[in-house]
């Protein structure tokens, strides 16, 4: 399973009822007319990430989808039929925006994960370690750990999907953001 993250932020002048309401009509666009392979999508607002909008307040939207092949189909429906109108309308508001990609590592994914955690590898720990070292805390908090798919993206190299905020062994560095819900629900 693979996640395109894809952070974006509003113009100045632009509401936030304004932005979401477009949010939502360009996710429900998607969701009734999903493309082979999407899975699901979700769109939160945050503050704090340095890599949207120099920390600002900005919004991270998860889309879900099998494997590689997937992403080009996304790619294409997003933007034609029926999603076409509302995806413009909606990129029409939007002042930037940064994307990655992320495949799942361990645990599953959470419909709305109320909390992101990320950071990177400590220096002189391999793969097994970290994961044999995170497995009882994804297992304890029912976690999702996502990592940077071909180093695409501009975060840290993991990041922890949890509904409750977590605290990482001190080895770690980490940026915790709450995630306010725009899609579904809000």
């Amino acid at each position: 399973m693979l996640a395109y993250a894809f952070w974006h932020w509003r113009r100045p002048g632009v509401s936030l009822s304004e932005y979401e309401s477009h949010q939502r009509a360009f996710q429900a666009a998607l969701a009734d007319h999903p493309p082979d392979g999407f899975l699901s999508a979700t769109t939160v607002r945050f503050a704090g990430a340095p890599w949207a909008t120099d920390g600002g307040e900005a919004y991270e939207d998860w889309y879900l989808v099998r494997g590689l092949p997937d992403l080009d189909l996304l790619n294409e429906a997003a933007v034609t039929a029926a999603r076409k109108v509302p995806h413009d309308a909606v990129a029409r508001l939007a002042a930037g925006g940064v994307a990655g990609l992320y495949r799942l590592r361990a645990g599953a994914p959470l419909s709305m994960p109320a909390f992101a955690t990320w950071f990177g590898k400590p220096a002189g720990v391999g793969y097994p370690a970290l994961l044999e070292a995170l497995e009882p805390l994804i297992v304890r908090s029912r976690a999702a750990l996502w990592i940077r798919h071909m180093v695409l993206g501009p975060t840290p190299e993991f990041c922890l999907h949890t509904a409750e905020p977590v605290v990482l062994p001190p080895e770690y560095t980490a940026t915790s953001h709450a995630r306010v819900p725009v899609w579904p629900g809000a």
